[in-house]
């Protein structure tokens, strides 16, 4: 099934009261109004970039289930202000509605001479929230974001289309991300639902973990890494903060 909303936050909404309603489904990915026009772009699927947001939503099991989650999903995304909406007629096209979610990052990085993507993780029912936070920092600091990701587990990846040679631009991108990150934690979500920490995120461990949590962290690593071979230097350091010696551009590369 595909939905058209009119914003990423009603998509979000619509994401929250499908989980509500205990339907659990098989796929249930998102994308902005820049990453559609991105995939248009690149893939042409035909689909519809006057939209604000675009829900993929896949369920499965048994005949009935199917057919009742299916129905409890058409009822949720037109209360929740759906503009369009259709229903896969056969396979072919099933696989053509979610070429759209599996060419999201390539048509994005065709975009600009970097892309640096992340993947902040939010519970479900804070999407909306997390949205509203991901949408002010493209504003606040003139920023082109494109948005998707895997809204059935509140996995969002902003990705960020900027150019590495402006450092002007990268610096208000590492502003940006420090708002991304903070909002996450401050909504009870995390700074990586999938990718991990990494070496740009690394500081940011310690706004998410206290220090008695990070030194079992480094002890933990000590014991199974006594000579320090294994991914070197990707423990968070005490009193680092984030961005703090990191090129994050470098590192998205």
């Amino acid at each position: 099934m595909v939905a058209y909303f009119p914003s990423m936050r009603a998509a979000a909404e619509a994401v929250s009261e499908i989980i509500a309603r205990k339907v659990i489904p098989a796929t249930l990915e998102f994308l902005d109004q820049v990453t559609m026009q991105c995939v248009e772009d690149y893939a042409k699927l035909g689909l519809n970039t006057s939209y604000g947001a675009l829900l993929l939503i896949e369920v499965d099991g048994h005949p009935g289930q199917v057919a009742d989650e299916a129905q409890a999903c058409t009822e949720v995304c037109q209360s929740s202000g759906a503009l369009e909406f259709a229903q896969a007629g056969s396979e072919a096209e099933a696989m053509k509605m979610a070429a759209a979610r599996r060419v999201a990052f390539t048509a994005l990085a065709r975009v600009r001479p970097t892309t640096i993507l992340e993947d902040a993780t939010v519970p479900r029912s804070a999407l909306p929230e997390m949205i509203d936070i991901i949408e002010n920092c493209a504003r606040k600091y003139s920023l082109q974001i494109g948005t998707f990701g895997h809204a059935g587990d509140g996995n969002l990846h902003p990705t960020f289309l900027t150019d590495e040679r402006d450092k002007g631009e990268i610096e208000r991108v590492e502003q940006a991300f420090n708002d991304i990150f903070d909002g996450a934690l401050r909504l009870g979500g995390t700074i990586t639902g999938e990718h991990g920490t990494g070496i740009a995120k690394m500081p940011f461990l310690a706004r998410q973990y206290n220090d008695p949590t990070l030194a079992v962290m480094r002890t933990l690593k000590h014991v199974l890494d006594p000579k320090d071979i294994l991914n070197p230097g990707k423990v968070l350091m005490p009193g680092r903060r984030f961005g703090e010696g990191i090129d994050i551009a470098a590192v998205a590369l």
